[in-house]
C-alpha cells in the first residue's frame, strides 16, 4: 500500500511498531486536511504538519482503542486543532511577556573589549576555543582536551601559543593608543 503524504510528510513511527493497515488509511486520508486547515489557522505550514503529525503520533499509541471509533479521523482532528490553539495560547503569553519587559539600555562595548574581540578573532579556531573554555567557562585542560578530542598537551600548546599571540596583539594595540 502506497502512503500518499503532504510535502513529503510521512506518517510517524513509533517504537518501531509495524503500522495497521487501518492506521495508514486513516493518517492517509486526513492528514492532508487537517494539516491544510491548521495550516490557515495557524499562518504556518510546516507548523501546521507538526502539530497534525504530534496528533497522528497520539492516535497510534492509543490506536487500540481509537481504530474502534466510528471516526478515527475525527479524534485525531480534534486533538490537532487542541495542540494548535495551546500553540498560539503559549506563543501570546510570551509576547504578553516580552512586551512587558522593559529595554534597558545598555553601554557599548568599552575599547578594551573591543581591542580582546578583535585579538580573539584573530587567533586560529583552535586557540581561540581553547582559551574561551578555559578563561571563561573555567573548564580544566582535561575536559578541554575530551571536548575537542585531542590530547591535554595539545591544549595546553594552544593555550600557551593563544597568551603569546594576545598579549602581541593587545600590547601592539596599546602602543598605537599612547
Amino acid at each position: 500500500m502506497t502512503i500518499h503524504t503532504l510535502d513529503g510528510v510521512p506518517p510517524p513511527a513509533v517504537a518501531g511498531r509495524a503500522m495497521p493497515p487501518d492506521f495508514a488509511e486513516c493518517y492517509s486520508a486526513s492528514f492532508g486536511a487537517i494539516a491544510g486547515q491548521l495550516a490557515v489557522y495557524l499562518g504556518s505550514t510546516e507548523e501546521a504538519q507538526e502539530v497534525t503529525q504530534e496528533a497522528f503520533i497520539r492516535a497510534w499509541v492509543r490506536w487500540g482503542r481509537i481504530a474502534r471509533y466510528e471516526d478515527p479521523a475525527a479524534w485525531v482532528r480534534r486533538v490537532a486543532w487542541n495542540l494548535a490553539t495551546s500553540r498560539i495560547r503559549r506563543a501570546r503569553v510570551a509576547l504578553r511577556h516580552w512586551r512587558g519587559q522593559r529595554a534597558e539600555p545598555v553601554a557599548g562595548p568599552g575599547p578594551e573589549r573591543v581591542a580582546l574581540e578583535r585579538a580573539l578573532a584573530a587567533l586560529p579556531a583552535d586557540q581561540r576555543r581553547a582559551v574561551v573554555l578555559y578563561y571563561l567557562a573555567g573548564l580544566p585542560v582535561a575536559e578541554i582536551a575530551e571536548l575537542s578530542r585531542v590530547r591535554e598537551g595539545a591544549v595546553r600548546t594552544w593555550l600557551y601559543r593563544a597568551r603569546i599571540a594576545l598579549a602581541k596583539h593587545l600590547t601592539d594595540e596599546g602602543d598605537d593608543h599612547v
